[in-house]
């Protein structure tokens, strides 16, 4: 049986990456480094391992807190993804930058505690 694979990219194209097989996660994020990084009341990650991840073009990084780098394209400013020293070995991608975002379905939330009032998460965890 062959390990399923899944593309994605920056709404401009010049960011792309490849994963392989399940992922590890799929959970909404509450926490408001995540809502200034992407301008939304929350968002949704899709977790692999770093060795199921393949760039074929990848994003430029920044230092967003100590420990934590988000790559995003230079050329348009999507933001694409997340590598933090508390989930070391894993890369994180905002769910809607993956070519077939209807392939994962959330399963839990991360960072309940900062959730905004009116959207209140069906359960914590990955805090």
């Amino acid at each position: 049986m062959t390990e399923k694979t899944h593309k994605g990219g920056c709404h401009c194209g010049a960011v792309r990456f490849e994963t392989k097989g399940a992922p590890k996660f799929v959970a909404r994020c509450h926490c408001a480094d995540c809502r200034r990084s992407t301008g939304g009341a929350f968002s949704t990650w899709v977790g692999f391992n770093a060795d199921q991840v393949r760039w074929p073009a990848p994003p430029q990084t920044y230092e967003s807190s100590k420990g934590v780098k988000r790559g995003f394209c230079s050329s348009c400013g999507t933001p694409v993804s997340y590598q933090g020293e508390k989930w070391a070995g894993e890369m994180h991608f905002l769910i809607g930058v993956f070519d077939d975002p209807s392939a994962f379905v959330p399963t839990g939330d991360a960072f309940g505690k900062e959730a905004l009032a009116w959207c209140a998460p069906k359960a914590v965890d990955r805090e």
